[in-house]
């Protein structure tokens, strides 16, 4: 409980901390800039995947895709053959606005492992992979099991 409680409680006070002091400036929420990451590393995504990789439900991702949208920084691509599947693309100013933040976000990501050694930071990196490896496979089985 220890383990879970504190990757809980870490995860949360980085994400206020980031809110707070990099993306309230830009007025981004955490998951209107993880999408805007996202978009902006892999390029054109299927909405399906970006919720998956930002981590939220494609209700929620809706919403927010909206938002994006209002603000011109994504753009909506239909799929050619099939109308209910839809692709999000930044627009030019989503790739300036990320382009801009980004070095701010990731100043605040080094403050945020400040106390940590360099080897220390990548053997938290890798101990965290292992556990979002093993709860992925935990669902998978869950959701394999009758």
């Amino acid at each position: 409980m220890s383990a879970v409680s504190n990757i809980y409680r870490s995860g949360s006070a980085v994400r206020n901390h980031m809110e707070r002091t990099v993306l309230d400036a830009y007025d981004l929420s955490w998951v209107a800039f993880t999408v805007l990451w996202v978009l902006w590393i892999w390029g054109e995504q299927e909405t399906g995947h970006v919720a998956q990789e930002a981590g939220v439900s494609k209700g929620t991702l809706t919403g927010v895709l909206k938002t994006l949208q209002t603000r011109k920084l994504i753009r909506r691509i239909p799929h050619t053959k099939d109308r209910r599947r839809v692709s999000v693309a930044l627009s030019r100013p989503g790739e300036r606005l990320i382009e801009n933040l980004f070095p701010e976000f990731n100043r605040h990501e080094t403050l945020a492992v400040g106390a940590l050694s360099s080897s220390e930071q990548r053997e938290l990196a890798r101990l965290l992979r292992l556990v979002l490896g093993h709860i992925s496979d935990v669902d998978t089985v869950q959701e394999q099991t009758p």
